[in-house]
């Protein structure tokens, strides 16, 4: 079993920047691809960006790309997600996400999941 715990969330003007942290327990965290979602009040939990194992593959929505950045340290059971150009539509609860399946952008696929972390984005 993981567990996974984000920080790193909080209050930023747009524009701005923060990165997130999502750190897990175990010694399998090498094993598992990585995933960010991101739910907004009213609305259904969205795919951000995922990274597999290794690190060597990373796919993002297209809402994101080219302003977030995903990445993670194997050492350090550690994955992170630096967020920048913030948007208030950004505006949201950030989720990491565990899988052992393929790289995928669907929640479901998700077996292990964090409590979130808010991030939002003032106008």
């Amino acid at each position: 079993q993981v567990q996974l715990v984000e920080s790193g969330g909080g209050l930023v003007q747009y524009g701005g920047s923060l990165r997130l942290s999502c750190a897990a327990s175990g010694r399998t965290f090498s094993t598992y691809n990585m995933g960010w979602f991101r739910q907004a009040p009213g609305k259904e939990r969205e795919f951000v960006t995922t990274i597999s194992s290794t690190g060597d593959s990373t796919y993002y929505a297209d809402s994101v790309k080219g302003r977030f950045t995903v990445s993670r340290d194997n050492a350090k059971n550690t994955v992170y997600l630096q967020m920048n150009s913030l948007k208030p539509e950004d505006t949201a609860v950030y989720y990491c996400a565990a899988s052992r399946r393929v790289l995928s952008t669907a929640p479901e696929r998700y077996t292990y999941w964090g409590q979130g972390t808010q991030v939002t984005v003032s106008s």
